[in-house]
């Protein structure tokens, strides 16, 4: 492994964050996620067409950039850092993979260009609050339960006249009350034959019906996404091939994984930037409140976590096989960083409006999606084999 960057990652990531620091302040945000959209559309298109932000690990056959996913990891730490309120997660990191992956040749020449220059957004659309699950990060995807399992609930896909037809109800999907396109997880050939496949549903589909939900986090929109006998149309091969949509979920899962533990990180590394900048100028007593031992010892405690899970989000991008580890690592850090960035700024930092609060929020919020931090590890664990018994050896008895 070369831990380096190249000349070309660096100045990606200085120019994303050339851009981001003259248009994504605190107050900026605020003012973004209130709009109608939960995002600043201009900046969104500034950022899709001047750095091809959403098309950094779309082929170049299909109009993206064509760099690896620890491209969009090193990307995804600066937005991380302001706490970028776009379609970029829900977009390029868990549904242009999964139509990749899984669509057909006309599938993927019909929405991957559109995907890769911000013309069109995705979100993907899992029932209940089994994201982690669906994407194998908290658990084994292969039951398929957190679909609904053919019983009641869930999303229930049928066959009619050579198409397809949906109905149920998805609570929390990111970014779902604005997507322009949904992949749908739904379950089809009822109870007995029951299987999990995924769907594409246009934002103009009769039957559809969307809103926004009020959510902890303001910069990760959620939408409420309700499918009244919508059509559909499978991706993919369908029913012919079912084992393939949990795989490609899984492989989906291991490299958003690696992803949101970069913007973790740079979350956690601001919110303590942050920190730090401010206790060297809040006095009391007659000197800076950073002078004081107590207060150093914290702030060194913090660096010392927030490097540690950096190092684990550099070597999943590498290693995306790693990437629930570093995810939990990471979201660890931001909570308590952001969470010692509250008690450090004193009274002021308790206040619900202060600016430490978004750091605070993005980390709880992160944990009640992907996590949380303990299932994340022991997934992982359970995965490696760790905790399995290793065979006893039992010896044989000897007919006298």
């Amino acid at each position: 492994m070369d831990a380096a960057f190249t000349a070309e990652q660096d100045e990606m990531r200085r120019t994303l964050r050339e851009i981001l620091g003259k248009r994504c302040g605190p107050d900026e945000v605020k003012a973004a996620v209130r709009t109608a959209a939960g995002h600043d559309r201009e900046l969104w298109q500034q950022l899709s067409q001047q750095l091809g932000l959403p098309g950094i690990a779309v082929a170049e056959e299909y109009g993206g950039v064509g760099c690896a996913p620890a491209d969009l990891a090193l990307a995804c730490e600066e937005t991380g850092r302001v706490l970028l309120p776009s379609p970029l997660l829900a977009t390029a990191v868990l549904a242009a993979p999964l139509i990749a992956a899984l669509g057909t040749g006309a599938q993927r020449a019909a929405l991957l260009p559109s995907l890769a220059t911000g013309g069109l957004t995705a979100a993907l659309a899992v029932p209940g609050p089994a994201l982690g699950t669906a994407l194998a990060l908290t658990g084994d995807n292969a039951g398929g339960d957190w679909a609904g399992g053919g019983r009641a609930g869930g999303v229930q896909a049928r066959a009619v006249d050579g198409g397809w037809r949906l109905y149920g109800e998805v609570a929390q999907v990111l970014d779902g009350h604005s997507a322009s396109l949904l992949l749908v997880a739904a379950h089809a050939g009822g109870f007995a034959r029951s299987r999990t496949l995924l769907f594409l549903v246009r934002e103009d589909a009769p039957g559809l019906v969307r809103s926004r939900q009020a959510t902890l986090d303001e910069t990760r929109p959620q939408g409420r996404v309700q499918l009244r006998d919508v059509e559909a149309e499978v991706l993919g091969e369908g029913p012919d091939d079912p084992g393939g949509v949990l795989a490609a979920l899984a492989g989906t899962g291991r490299t958003a994984a690696s992803v949101l533990a970069a913007e973790a990180v740079g979350a956690a590394g601001q919110a303590l930037a942050r920190t730090v900048e401010y206790v060297r100028q809040r006095e009391q007593f007659g000197r800076a409140i950073g002078s004081f031992q107590a207060v150093k010892h914290r702030l060194a405690d913090l660096y010392v976590q927030v490097q540690a899970a950096r190092s684990a989000a550099y070597y999943a991008a590498w290693d995306p096989a790693q990437g629930g580890l570093a995810l939990a690592q990471a979201l660890e850090a931001l909570r308590i960083t952001s969470g010692e960035a509250i008690q450090l700024h004193g009274g002021i930092g308790f206040t619900w409006e202060h600016d430490a609060h978004l750091y605070f929020k993005r980390g709880a919020a992160d944990e009640l999606l992907f996590g949380p931090v303990q299932q994340l590890r022991a997934h992982a664990a359970d995965a490696a084999g760790l905790f399995t018994p290793a065979p006893r050896n039992e010896k044989k008895e000897v007919a006298a």
